[in-house]
């Protein structure tokens, strides 16, 4: 009887098994050899250029600067709130997840969510808070229309709010009801004072086109 390893078949089966096992151990090779390359690449990369402890960045906040030490993930409401002198608590804490708006300041002249904004993004910006509109405690077109409108109810959400109207009418003072509300929808009012708020906008933006605005 002739034995079954000398036979053709069983010659092909064997080189068959050879070759899979071959490819298998090379592809495990190439893999070890990828994570040890990322290993050497992560240790070789300067310690300068990695986040990690404690930062100190300087920030642009109401036209001044200031210098806060945090952590790389320290969202930009977290630095204003806790790391900034003095606090700067105009942005409240309400979601964390950028859905409610009440956290609402502008970078570059932007409306942002700040929950949803790293400080360390914001160096080089210019961060604009609600305490930075009011200049030598003098009321904005928007701020004071908000009172004379009755636009807030409890308050936690006017600052919010005040932030995304300025945004709007900074762009365009003849902004229509529908544009003002585009521009507050990611802002929330759990008292539902939204038809004040609407009001008070509308008059702002007719107190800044008296002012000279377009």
């Amino acid at each position: 009887m002739s034995d079954p390893q000398s036979t053709p078949g069983a010659q092909g089966a064997e080189r068959n098994v050879f070759s899979r096992r071959s490819l298998f151990r090379g592809a495990g090779a190439f893999a070890a050899g990828g994570l040890v390359a990322d290993a050497a690449r992560a240790a070789a990369t300067p310690t300068s250029t990695r986040l990690a402890g404690v930062v100190e960045l300087e920030l642009e906040i109401n036209g001044a600067k200031q210098k806060v030490s945090v952590e790389p993930r320290t969202t930009l409401l977290n630095a204003l709130r806790n790391h900034c002198t003095p606090p700067l608590t105009g942005a409240k804490v309400v979601c964390d997840r950028g859905s409610c708006g009440a956290c609402t300041v502008h970078l570059d002249g932007q409306p942002v969510y700040s929950c949803m904004t790293l400080a360390a993004d914001a160096v080089g910006r210019k961060v604009t808070t609600v305490e930075g509109l009011a200049k030598e405690g003098e009321l904005t077109e928007v701020q004071r229309a908000l009172c004379e409108h009755d636009g807030s109810m409890c308050g936690f959400c006017t600052p919010g709010f005040v932030m995304s109207i300025t945004a709007c009418l900074e762009r365009k003072p003849g902004a229509t009801l529908d544009e003002i509300k585009h521009a507050c929808a990611g802002n929330l009012c759990r008292c539902g004072t939204y038809p004040h708020v609407f009001e008070a906008a509308l008059a702002a933006g007719r107190a800044l086109r008296a002012k000279g605005g377009k």
